[in-house]
């Protein structure tokens, strides 16, 4: 949770048209990225525990994604704003997004589907209410008193700014001793805060979840964040939301020893070289535009923090250089990817759709809901990143400006069209083995056929094709035709 010129957006028919479709235990083992084959995650954002559930049965299990991230499940804050979920009142499992027992059924039925739950943990801090109120299960708090939980000597207080609030993002005593926009900020070098936070943690794990985004880690030391993953009764997947600021004091590889770490960076750069630079640039993106060492970073277009409150990243609004962008995340082997799945909001507080009780309404896709995890490009992409898993980059291409084609070295060839103007007469050499495959990004291969079409690779492992502005075409070793 915190706080250029462009291109214009034109966009491919085929991506508009059929794409864009409405006691401290000895630490356990540290799961620094995403265990397992299936290494995409689906955030998720705001849905509540029956739609999870479906979703996982009916989507991200047939589609490949190998992890669902959830909202924060604890008790919080009253309001309809998206944020009042990052405010914890109690570590109880009742929130406007469901019961225990729904979030308890929603986990069961999601390892079901052959997909693992992520938890987004506030435990950096409680709530940002001055004059305090009862929650949304009914327990009442204070702005430093959660009653049976914490009391006021389990707090900072800084005594700066005048309010405890951070000011200064380059002093860091003050970013991880004072108030995060006024929220109460827990003391994490406290033995019994420490227990406290492990023990919600523990509670989450006793239910099944498979691992944690933890909200406002630059906020906390890592070695707190380090000592309360000690005392975990299983080994988790952690992925740590530290903001790269330039030049600033607290930066995200002191976290790399805790698990995986956001890379804030990666978004933005996606977003400038997609609107305003050249696709070419991307040949050796990720370590090689200093970004963190890939296997602790974990990477996305865009989430719930930077669609708000950052102009410079791409977000479900750009629709169809959206739709690109996540296809080249998905290709690209660089770090863990986090496919964002958003509602539609206008103003920046905006809650989730909801009855008038600020309860969370059943997701209904493309209607309040935008449901990006669900856009073909974006959907059978996650097929290509499975398909591809641990290949390395070969026959890279470029034409100097906009247009790139680059393998997953004998599994998957990707191409990308993001000039003004359609590339046609090419061939491309894509090192696949001869047959027929299905371009995933304008079909979807099922059973051995392909709604889309069908790209005939020959015994030299090329194929010639004409690609329309701003679209692409993807083949994997999965998806080729008997």
């Amino acid at each position: 949770m915190h706080r250029r010129r462009l291109r214009p957006a034109i966009v491919a028919l085929a991506l508009i048209a059929g794409l864009l479709a409405p006691g401290v235990a000895t630490a356990p083992p540290a799961a620094a990225t995403p265990s397992g084959g299936k290494k995409v995650i689906a955030n998720l954002f705001e849905w509540n525990w029956p739609s999870v559930a479906s979703e996982c049965n009916s989507t991200l299990g047939p589609k490949g994604y190998g992890f669902v991230q959830v909202s924060p499940p604890q008790e919080h804050v009253r309001g309809n704003q998206w944020w009042v979920a990052y405010q914890p009142v109690s570590y109880r499992i009742e929130s406007r997004k469901g019961t225990r027992a729904q979030f308890k059924s929603m986990v069961d039925t999601c390892h079901a589907a052959g997909v693992k739950v992520i938890v987004d943990a506030v435990i950096n801090h409680m709530s940002g209410q001055d004059n305090g109120g009862t929650g949304w299960a009914g327990s009442t708090y204070q702005h430093h008193v959660y009653p049976g939980i914490y009391q006021s000597q389990d707090f900072h207080y800084c005594g700066r700014n005048g309010n405890n609030d951070i000011a200064n993002y380059n002093d860091r005593y003050e970013v991880q001793n004072c108030e995060l926009v006024n929220l109460s900020d827990l003391k994490t070098e406290s033995d019994y805060v420490r227990s406290r936070l492990a023990a919600y943690l523990n509670d989450l794990l006793s239910l099944g979840v498979d691992g944690f985004r933890l909200d406002a880690s630059k906020h906390m030391p890592a070695a707190d964040i380090a000592n309360i993953r000690s005392r975990l009764n299983r080994s988790a997947y952690i992925v740590q939301e530290v903001i790269y600021g330039a030049g600033e004091p607290i930066t995200p590889n002191e976290y790399t020893g805790n698990g995986d770490v956001h890379e804030f960076r990666y978004g933005k750069d996606l977003a400038r070289v997609f609107r305003s630079e050249r696709l070419a640039y991307l040949r050796n993106f990720g370590e090689g535009w200093g970004h963190l060492p890939s296997g602790v970073s974990s990477v996305f277009v865009d989430n719930h923090d930077t669609q708000r409150d950052d102009g410079g990243v791409l977000t479900y609004r750009d629709r169809g250089i959206y739709a690109l962008a996540n296809a080249f995340m998905l290709a690209w082997p660089y770090g863990s990817p986090t496919v964002m799945s958003s509602y539609t909001f206008s103003s920046r507080d905006a809650g989730p759709p909801s009855d008038g009780n600020n309860k969370t309404r059943n997701t209904v896709c493309y209607s309040g809901w935008e449901c990006e995890h669900r856009w073909p490009v974006i959907a059978n992409m996650v097929g290509f990143r499975n398909a591809t898993e641990g290949a390395a980059v070969s026959n890279w291409y470029d034409n100097g400006n906009n247009h790139i084609a680059f393998s997953r070295t004998g599994r998957g060839f990707i191409t990308i069209n993001d000039e003004g103007s359609a590339i046609n007469g090419r061939s491309y050499y894509t090192g696949l083995p001869a047959g027929r495959y299905c371009d995933v990004i304008h079909g979807t291969f099922t059973n051995g056929t392909c709604s889309g079409p069908v790209v005939t690779v020959d015994a030299n492992g090329w194929f010639a094709a004409n690609i329309p502005a701003h679209d692409a075409i993807a083949l994997h070793q999965n998806a080729r035709l008997p």
